[in-house]
Order: structure tokens, then sequence, then C-alpha cells
């Protein structure tokens, strides 16, 4: 957000909110709440017990002088103490249980909801806005919680029970200690909608920050080797300022309630004081009444102030609480059908029919139509944005194509169970996702059937045996945030590894060795070899010394096939790959690995075999 973006406005009332938490996540410990409830009325009316006490106090004692009857005051204010402070302890035990349960299960609900959406949504859901989300607003509401449910349940028993004891003295002086309530109405509702819209503005900015940190952290490499050390400090201190000036203002909207009630207070004492004190000098009341009287609101005061800065908490809860709301509510773009069909047994054809697919007004596919054979090895070339990924995540079901058909087998993905067709794939990518854990939790990713010989089977197939041991701890090492503590090949062969594992018939290898050195290749694709055998294996690849043995190569060009063929027949006809290939190699040696786009640009030129020449020449002498 800009500082030239309006302010967020609320989109839903506080007492929508309250019935979406009730019935999703507090009803089903209302037994625990009503107990709570019955402590919270103890040790509020505690307070109403005390204020009582005064009148005998003053009356019999100190007036009076009734000795007896000190003893017996003494008691009871200890007991009413003691019953207070037990109470006390009763109810915040068990409305920290319900605040932490719900807060739980609200985060756990959010995380999952989250998972289930397609590919589109979390291009356009960066993850430090999810992580604020889930983290930040479920944490806020989960803070406030039990502070909203204490004051509403202590505090407001309280109240009502002082209030009681009031009316018990004079119902007229009661009146007046509320004369000025009226005059709170208008400046409170006020209050609670800026704090409300400055709550809704700061958890923006907060997933502003936090997504500015998962940059920065993901990319410190890049940060500190393109020196932008100085501009990303900058843009984070923009972001913090903004973010305290809001968070200031919050804070400002939420003291402002409290202070009203404090004058408004102020306005019924002095009331009471001037129409009381006459009373009791014309002897119409006692002083131990007017003591009961003045205990009893003077009791009441922080009740009532705490009571107004719940006020603010609850719109900066609701604030929180309408984020996570909105996202819960995202409809799911991609789910299992109704009547969803079984995978198909063995290893299935793949096959794209007349495939459409739009990101916005931008083709990504036109018309693709291919088959990827049993057991066979299917290549897909192309320059970035050809449309060669799209097809992978139109084939596990990221997403899904305006027009046309996904086949596997003779089954649509579409009506597949979701579950039942991304079980068919195993996925090798580039960038080898490893998480925080041990190597070995990395490899079995939470399965507990697999036994110790079969964990040694898959690791030496994948040449994961090849390193293990000069780890610290073997497979108990912990591999680093994203398996930094890891070598890029060494973190492929551990993805390998895990696709060896799941044992699929359907292999995915988008660009599985590019980022690789010679040695690591080398190692990698022996074990790419092993794990494709026997299996319908589609690979993404720019280095075409990976891809020459495949059994189809299919040559793209702006989301649209182009050429289909084994490598020899490719090379026989000339035309994009072929050109790539004379590129790349020269009498057979590697002579530089250019990425296709320099391919296509010579192409577009009027003499595309000047242009290759031209590049070439530039590349090899400067």
């Amino acid at each position: 957000m800009t500082d030239k973006t309006p302010p967020p406005q609320p989109t839903e009332s506080s007492r929508e909110l309250l019935r979406w938490i009730w019935h999703g996540y507090l009803k089903k410990h209302s037994g625990l709440m009503g107990i709570a409830v019955l402590f919270m009325l103890i040790e509020g009316s505690m307070l109403g017990a005390l204020a009582k006490m005064m009148e005998p106090m003053f009356d019999r004692v100190f007036v009076a002088g009734d000795s007896q009857m000190l003893i017996w005051v003494g008691a009871f204010v200890i007991g009413i103490f003691v019953v207070r402070a037990t109470s006390s302890v009763v109810q915040k035990l068990i409305l920290t249980q319900v605040a932490l349960k719900t807060s739980a299960a609200l985060r756990m609900d959010l995380l999952d909801r989250i998972m289930l959406q397609d590919g589109a949504f979390h291009q356009s859901h960066p993850p430090g806005y999810l992580i604020q989300r889930v983290q930040g607003d479920v944490g806020a509401v989960g803070k406030v919680w039990r502070a909203i449910i204490t004051g509403a349940g202590r505090d407001f028993l309280g109240l009502m029970v002082l209030f009681g004891v009031a009316v018990s003295v004079d119902p007229v002086w009661a009146l007046l200690a509320l004369i000025g309530i009226p005059l709170l109405v208008l400046p409170a509702a006020m209050a609670q909608r800026y704090v409300r819209k400055q709550a809704r503005k700061s958890r923006d900015l907060g997933a502003g920050l936090s997504t500015r940190l998962d940059e920065v952290f993901h990319g410190i490499v890049q940060v500190k080797l393109n020196a932008l050390e100085a501009y990303q400090a900058r843009q984070y201190r923009g972001l913090t300022k903004r973010f305290i000036k809001t968070q200031t203002r919050t804070a400002f909207g939420s003291a402002a309630i409290p202070a009203m009630i404090d004058i408004i207070s102020g306005i019924g004492f002095m009331a009471v004081i001037l129409y009381g004190g006459s009373e009791i000098i014309s002897g119409d009341k006692t002083i131990g009444q007017f003591m009961t009287f003045f205990t009893a609101m003077g009791f009441a005061f922080d009740p009532m102030r705490r009571l107004g800065a719940i006020s603010g908490l609850w719109q900066t809860a609701a604030a929180s609480i309408e984020r996570v709301k909105e996202l819960m509510d995202t409809p799911l773009a991609l789910t299992s059908p109704p009547n969803a069909k079984p995978a198909p047994a063995g290893v299935p054809e793949i096959r794209l029919e007349n495939v459409e697919l739009s990101y916005g007004d931008a083709p990504v596919l036109r018309g693709v139509s291919l088959t990827a054979k049993p057991g066979q090895i299917t290549a897909l070339v192309g320059a970035s944005g050809a449309g060669k990924s799209t097809i992978f995540n139109v084939l596990t079901r990221l997403i899904d194509p305006m027009t046309g058909a996904v086949y596997v087998g003779d089954t649509p993905t579409t009506d597949m169970d979701l579950e039942a067709l991304r079980g068919l794939y195993s996925v090798v990518t580039q960038e080898a996702l490893l998480f925080d854990e041990t190597l070995r939790e990395n490899i079995l990713l939470g399965r507990t059937d697999v036994s110790d010989e079969r964990l040694k089977e898959v690791m030496d197939a994948a040449h994961v045996t090849d390193f293990v041991e000069t780890l610290p701890d073997g497979l108990n090492t912990h591999v680093g945030p994203r398996g930094s503590a890891l070598s890029g090949g060494q973190r492929q062969r551990v993805v390998i590894a895990r696709a060896l594992l799941r044992d699929t018939p359907v292999l995915l290898l988008d660009e599985a060795t590019s980022a690789l050195d010679a040695q690591s290749e080398k190692v990698v694709q022996n074990a790419l070899d092993r794990l494709s055998a026997g299996r319908t294996t589609l690979v993404i690849a720019h280095r075409l010394s990976t891809i020459r043995g495949a059994d189809q190569i299919i040559v793209m060009d702006r989301g649209e096939v182009k050429d289909t063929g084994t490598h020899q027949e490719l090379l026989d006809r000339g035309g994009i790959y072929a050109d790539l290939y004379r590129l790349q190699f020269q009498d057979g040696k590697t002579v530089i690995d250019a990425p296709l786009s320099d391919v296509f640009r010579d192409r577009d030129e009027a003499s595309p075999s000047r242009g290759l020449f031209t590049r070439l020449r530039s590349r090899l002498f400067g």
C-alpha cells in the first residue's frame, strides 16, 4: 500500500464477526466458558459485597462504636478477598485454555485452507502476506480474545453488581452518576470506527513488512552481490515508519475511549457530591450510606475504564478476524469432482488435446496437443515463456485449462480425485525443496512404513549414500533452512531419493540439473536415469546434452507446439531445434549452453544463419 492508497473500510459488522467466531470456534467450548462465567460472577460480585460492607462499618462501628461488629466486618472483608482471588485464578486458567485452543484451531484451519488454494491464489498472495495472516492476525486475535471475554464477563458482571448496590442505596444518586453517559455515545462510536480502520491498515502494513523480510532473507545472496543492502534498508525503514504511524493512531483511538469515560465519570461524581452532600447535611442520608454508594461507584470506575479499553481492543481484533475470515471464505478454484474416478492402474499415457490457457489477457498455451507414451521419455524444449512449466502445472492440476482436455490414460484429470491424481506424479525441479529437518525426515516426509532396507536402497540409487557419511550426524543431520547445509547436487539427490521412494508411474523433471556443475550433473543424471526407468517421463531442459536420448522431443514457441520428433529427426529437418543445437554444439563438442531465448531472437532476424554466426562469434571472442 502506498501513502495515496485510501484506508481500507470495514466490510463486516461486529455482530457478524462475533457470530462467525462463536459458531466456528467458541461454541464447542461453551461448557468451559459457562464455568468461567460463573467464577467471573463470583469475582465481580465480591466488589459489590465489599462496597455493601461500608455501611455497617461506618454507621455501626465508626459512628456507633460497636467493637464486636468490628471483628465480624474484618473477617468478612478477608473472606471477600480470598473468594475473589480464588475465583480469579480459576476463571483465568479456564479462559487461557479456551483462548489457546481456539487460536490454535483457527490457525490450523487457516493453514489448511491456504494450502488447498490453487497456484493463481499463491501468485497473488505473497508468502509474507500469508505468514502475517496465519501468525500475526490469528496471534492478535488470541491475545485480545481472553481480554475481551474477561472484560465482557468479569467486568460487566461486576459493574452490574456494583450498580445494583448503588441503586439499593439511592436510585436518584445512581441516575445522577450516569448523567453524562448520553454524551459518550457518538464520540465512542466514532472512536471505534477510527480504531477499526487504522487497525486494518496496520495489519496490511504488517503483512508488507513480513513480505519484505521474506524477500530479503530468501534473496540475501543477490542482495549482497548487487550491493542492495542500503536500498533494502531504506525500503524497510519506510514501511516501518508508516507502520509506527498507523500503530500510534490505533493506540490513540483505543486510549480515547477510556479517557472519555473518565471525563463522563467525573461529571457524574460531581453531580452526586452536590446532590447527595446536601442530603447528608440535612440528615436524610447517613455517612455509611454515602460511603457505600461512593465505594460502589469508585469500584465501578475501573471496570468501566477496562470495558472502554476493550472496545478499542475489539476493533483491533475485528480487523484481524475480518482478514482471516476473508481468506477462509475465499472459494477453492480446484477441487475433486463429486463422483471422482480412481487413478488408472499401471504406467499411463499422458495426453493433452487442444489445451488453451491465459493468464489475464496474456495467452500462455495456444491449442497445445501432445502425447507422452507409457515407459518413454518425452522432452519439452523452448524459450522462457513458451509454456513448458505451465504444461506441468496443468498436468498436476495446479491450474485448469480454459479449453481443451488433459488425459491420464483414458481419464480426464478433471474427473479424477485431486489427491489420487497428484499421487501419480513424482516431481524433481531445479529448486530442490528441503525443510529445516533431518536428512532422514526430508527423504521420508512423514512416512512411517519404510524399512531401513528400502531407505538404503533408494539412497543408493539416488547417490545419497555417497555423501551421507561425511555429514556430522549422518542421516540425523539437520539440513538447515531450505537445505542450506547441503550443496546443490546433494539437495537434488535427496529430492530424487524422495521420488524413488514415492515410486509413482509418472515422472516430471523440470530443469533438474541446470544449476549443477559438470561433476554433480553427471551423478544426478545417473540417478535420474534410474528413476525414469519404466515410467512415463516428461522432461523440461535447456541443456540438449541431457535429452538427446529422449524417445520424443517436443519443441514449443509462444505457447504452441512447433515440432516433434527424435533428436536426429529434428536435426535433419532443421528449424528451431537444429538452430539451438548448432548454437550449443560445434563438431559434437559443447561450445556454449545458450538459453533458448537467444535462438528465437536469431530466428526473427532477416538472416538466421548470420544472426547465429554473429552471436556465437561475440560469445567466443568478445
